[in-house]
């Protein structure tokens, strides 16, 4: 990847890298209607000492207890279009997963007729910039059709 121009400094910041990124998550505060995590915030912190950037739409996989290769692939549907985001020393990017909803009480449903999924633990990846294994600092990730929409990286915090 091309290196973005850091406006605040005049120079090219490189991809982060995933050792250089701290990342959290939590329920959104606007989800669909059901039972389920609906939706989640994913926060990318810049925990370097040093500008980096950030671009596109992240992958998201429930993580398979501690197996890489465990890991079930979420499919993927894309929202917004992806710009550089640039990331100073303890700057912060965001985005938001939205899930196929669990609905009804106790155990829940899916619309679909498919059973729905619990995932303690999500990896979710970005171009140039790793593979984070996030848990929701609220509960965990309940989900139908194993499908997630996803926006790109941005630089203001979605509700």
């Amino acid at each position: 990847m091309t290196p973005a121009v850091d406006s605040s400094q005049g120079v090219s910041a490189p991809v982060c890298t995933a050792g250089s990124l701290k990342v959290s998550a939590r329920q959104a505060a606007e989800r669909p209607v059901g039972t389920g995590t609906g939706a989640a915030i994913v926060e990318f912190t810049n925990s370097s000492a040093k500008a980096c950037v950030l671009k596109g739409h992240p992958t998201v996989a429930g993580a398979g207890n501690g197996s890489p290769g465990k890991n079930s692939p979420l499919a993927v549907t894309t929202t917004g279009s992806a710009s550089t985001v640039t990331l100073a020393p303890k700057g912060k990017a965001w985005v938001k997963l939205t899930f196929v909803q669990v609905q009804g009480e106790a155990d829940g449903y899916c619309e679909s007729g498919a059973e729905p999924v619990v995932h303690p633990t999500l990896v979710i990846g970005l171009p140039g910039a790793g593979k984070h294994q996030v848990a929701l600092d609220d509960g965990q990730i309940a989900e139908c059709d194993n499908k997630v929409a996803v926006t790109a990286v941005s630089a203001v915090k979605p509700s």
